[in-house]
């Protein structure tokens, strides 16, 4: 005799993804919010781009949706990093890809972050597809054919890494690239003390005198291998200031980020030092 809840289990399993996605979700997000035992929810993304919530209630749309939510990674702690987006687009031209991610948390940093992520997002995409089509046109231009044109891997990409989370400090990067023009590519990172409800700052990590530790840090790590870094005569390191780019890694230590060309020659990529 079989089991009814294995076979509704596998009535429930052969369900076909509806195409209208989309509008199921957002019938379940209806649903979740009329519910009294609500659930936590994913983090709303305002901004140019979008404003989305998705409630637990959307998990039941459709097996594919809950197992993506399954894999979403957590950081652990109250505030972690979910990915609120995740497709890939492809044309005759290029391939889009992006995971976007959105800070799960209750607080007015955790809104403006993730609003700024959400319009970073959509300017990137839109930079990156306009200069693929500059660079078609260019490359038609100048005598190159349609043939020729559809061997090009041309790609647009949005990814993001978490970096650390720890006594309530999360630290994470998120990268857009084209994939045929370095200077289309830019990571900006966000360092962020929960406990404060701020973003985290070098000042915060290493004191009134940080500009001094990072510039002794950086000039004795140089120092060692002087060959594969610019001069200071040819544009190489001269000092941090407020608009370095650091993170927080593992061990709880700033990792000061210049990006490729600026401190090195472009084959080290972005060069990363590592402070205290």
């Amino acid at each position: 005799m079989s089991n009814p809840f294995e076979q509704e289990k596998r009535n429930y399993d052969a369900t076909p993804i509806p195409e209208e996605l989309d509008e199921r979700v957002r019938a379940g997000i209806a649903q979740g919010r009329r519910r009294a035992a609500a659930r936590r929810r994913f983090r709303s993304l305002a901004g140019a781009a979008a404003c989305m919530v998705v409630m637990v209630g959307a998990l039941n749309v459709s097996p594919a949706f809950a197992s993506a939510a399954a894999e979403v990674p957590v950081v652990g702690g109250v505030f972690r990093v979910l990915t609120v987006r995740n497709y890939q687009e492809t044309n005759e031209d290029r391939t889009l890809a992006v995971e976007q991610p959105v800070v799960d948390g209750e607080s007015a940093l955790v809104d403006r972050i993730n609003a700024e992520i959400a319009e970073r997002v959509a300017a990137k995409t839109a930079e990156g597809e306009q200069a693929i089509a500059d660079y078609r046109e260019a490359f038609l231009a100048t005598g190159g054919t349609q043939e020729q044109w559809a061997q090009h891997d041309n790609k647009v990409t949005v990814t993001y890494d978490v970096k650390s989370q720890q006594g309530g400090v999360l630290s994470f990067s998120v990268t857009s690239d084209v994939s045929f023009a370095a200077a289309y590519r830019e990571t900006v990172y966000y360092n962020l003390d929960m406990n404060r409800d701020a973003e985290l700052t070098l000042a915060d990590v290493l004191g009134e005198d940080w500009v001094n530790v990072c510039n002794d840090a950086i000039r004795t790590e140089i120092a060692k291998a002087p060959e594969n870094y610019f001069a200071g005569d040819m544009g190489g390191f001269t000092t941090v200031d407020d608009t370095t780019a650091f993170y927080i890694n593992g061990a709880g230590r700033p990792v000061v980020v210049f990006p490729a060309y600026t401190v090195a020659p472009g084959f080290m990529g972005d060069v990363e030092f590592i402070i205290g």
